[in-house]
């Protein structure tokens, strides 16, 4: 084996702290150990790149206790996953074939584990070799146990006699690719030590590079994510002194970098999503307690997304205006209230209610979730103006004065007949809104509605989760002119994740909500703007798509070079400051 004659390590321990000037520490990388005949080892390789690369190495050694192995992630930036024999074809749910080689049953449980828990918090992840199958088998894609009996190919040599440190063959990178922008080049040169590899990539990745013979030898993310996987040994150049596979372990440290300082300004800033429609789902037996795969809010998802706070909302369709209706509407409005208390209620120890703005920042401080109450529709009142007041005392922080169609008190951006505006009987409602301290909420009020309600309202008003119509011409989004006219009132308009909202000619990303936030702060300023995702109410976008992946947006945030201040505003700050202006009546 190769030993570090040509490699520094004194001097790359030195360097650590000059890569990162910025941060009180470099980066702290996980390595997946090999655990073989009663030893754990690890190639030196691995973190010989790493610290070249300017990271904190630590090995990972397989042990079974799930606790421990949770904590250990929350305190990681980064996860390389080595090496190393081959997986267990019983934990993919295939029979093993005959030539299949040796597998270590030590490993592949805990590493498919592994990287499930890194992918759900988003933790940026390097495969390599067997790293690379652990990663697209535990994310739902599949392997050939052997390439050669499997797919018949016969053109190259996959396991080469040639020494680890030099190239054997070549492959072809996706000119579109991240890894070519990683590489800087189209063929690559690699070495080979394998005869297990990639079948089909795993749900959200892509190909990225191929040997000749159309083995797949790199994959990577598809959702803008920090996942990608090589079957070569990239680590095992650096040995021999050559730096060209240097690109691959910087991309990772650059990563992992971002990675830590979104969750350290996470754990000083609050973040508060302002409108998700989690209770839709309570006929379906949710359980919030669970990362439930039917809904994009729940206690795990917001703690792997390192999210504070949500407003949860009773959401009410619009439906007749009959007086029997009316009151149908207002007993739903309760109910789902009633089911959110006793959702929150039955998690005590991890989550509560918040009323003010004051207890949001206290429940942070003790380690605590918050759930804020709002309701979306004022259909919720029927004609019963004390209704108002009687839900405000409920905790009920904002109203939509509608949803898509029209009622008692306005006309809808959505199936709005003659352009209706705010009735007179809207107008009794927004003062009483204003009177008790209850946020007037114009997302899906039609234009005329917003106007009339931003003359009307003595307080500032907001839209709980819209975006820009001159981006996306959607009419339950703000035109430039409704944006200018809520920023004049003091108001704020929350950026909403819906892809639809976002844009009509593909599936939205989270760099198209990026860019409507950009257009609105270029427009009214970075004080009127934040984040109401709409999730589980058709919220979602590829990147930012449940509560989990919320520091996704923290990191593009940083990437933009939005400042901590203007981030803290933007996640909560602003829409903070004007519920407590009104809640001061």
């Amino acid at each position: 084996m190769k030993t570090f004659q040509t490699f520094d390590i004194e001097s790359t321990y030195r360097a650590l702290h000059s890569r990162f000037p910025n941060h009180n520490s470099a980066p702290v990388i996980g390595i997946t150990g090999n655990f073989s005949e009663g030893n754990l080892s690890l190639a030196p390789g691995y973190y010989a790149s790493i610290l070249k690369a300017g990271g904190i190495p630590l090995i990972i050694p397989p042990f079974e206790n799930d606790n421990i192995l949770i904590n250990l992630l929350d305190n990681i930036d980064g996860l390389l996953l080595s090496g190393g024999g081959d997986i267990n074809p019983l934990f993919l749910k295939e029979e093993p074939v005959k030539e299949l080689h040796n597998i270590n049953p030590y490993r592949d449980q805990q590493e498919l584990l592994i990287a499930r828990l890194a992918a759900n918090r988003q933790i940026p992840m390097l495969g390599i070799c067997r790293g690379i199958q652990i990663m697209n088998a535990a994310l739902g894609g599949s392997l050939y146990q052997d390439i050669y009996s499997q797919t018949g190919s016969e053109l190259i040599k996959h396991n080469q006699d040639l020494d680890r440190a030099y190239a054997s063959h070549t492959v072809r990178i996706a000119t579109d690719s991240q890894l070519a922008k990683i590489m800087g080049q189209n063929t690559l040169p690699v070495n080979s030590f394998h005869h297990q590899a990639v079948k089909e990539p795993a749900p959200g990745f892509r190909i990225s590079a191929t040997s000749a013979d159309g083995i797949i030898e790199a994959i990577e993310s598809t959702e803008g994510k920090s996942m990608l996987g090589v079957q070569w040994h990239p680590e095992c150049f650096i040995l021999n002194g050559d730096e060209c596979m240097m690109p691959l372990f910087n991309w990772l440290l650059q990563e992992a970098d971002s990675f830590r300082q979104a969750k350290a300004l996470h754990q000083r800033i609050l973040t508060l999503d302002s409108h998700c429609d989690t209770p839709m789902f309570f006929e379906q037996g949710i359980n919030f307690a669970t990362r439930d795969p039917k809904i994009k809010v729940d206690l795990h998802k917001m703690t792997e997304g390192r999210q504070d706070a949500t407003i949860m909302v009773a959401y009410l369709p619009q439906k007749e205006r009959t007086d029997e209706a009316l009151l149908a509407a207002t007993a739903k409005a309760d109910q789902l209230l009633n089911e959110i208390e006793h959702m929150v209620a039955m998690n005590c120890t991890a989550i509560d209610i918040a009323y003010t703005p004051k207890e949001l920042y206290r429940l942070k401080q003790a380690g605590k979730k918050a759930i804020m109450l709002g309701i979306e529709n004022g259909y919720a009142i029927g004609k019963d103006l004390s209704n108002i007041e009687r839900f405000r005392k409920r905790g009920v922080v904002y109203m939509t004065l509608c949803h898509n169609g029209n009622n008692d008190i306005c006309g809808s951006a959505r199936y709005n007949e003659g352009n209706l505006g705010v009735s007179d009987f809207g107008e009794q409602v927004i003062h009483e809104m204003n009177r008790v301290g209850m946020l007037v909420d114009l997302s899906h009020a039609g234009e005329q509605s917003f106007y009339d309600a931003l003359d009307i309202s003595c307080q500032p008003v907001v839209c709980s989760h819209s975006s820009s119509r001159a981006l996306c011409d959607h009419p339950r989004n703000l035109t430039d002119e409704q944006l200018k006219a809520i920023a004049r009132k003091g108001g704020v308009v929350q950026l909403c994740l819906y892809g639809g909202f976002l844009r009509t000619d593909r599936p939205a990303t989270l760099d198209d909500a990026i860019e409507h936030l950009h257009h609105i702060v270029n427009l009214i300023g970075v004080d009127h703007v934040g984040i109401g995702t709409d999730f589980d109410g058709d919220g979602g976008i590829i990147g930012c798509n449940d509560s989990s992946e919320l520091i996704n947006f923290t990191r593009k945030l940083l990437y933009e070079r939005y400042s901590e201040e203007d981030i803290q505003l933007i996640w909560g700050g602003n829409f903070l400051r004007v519920m407590q202006q009104v809640q001061k009546i």
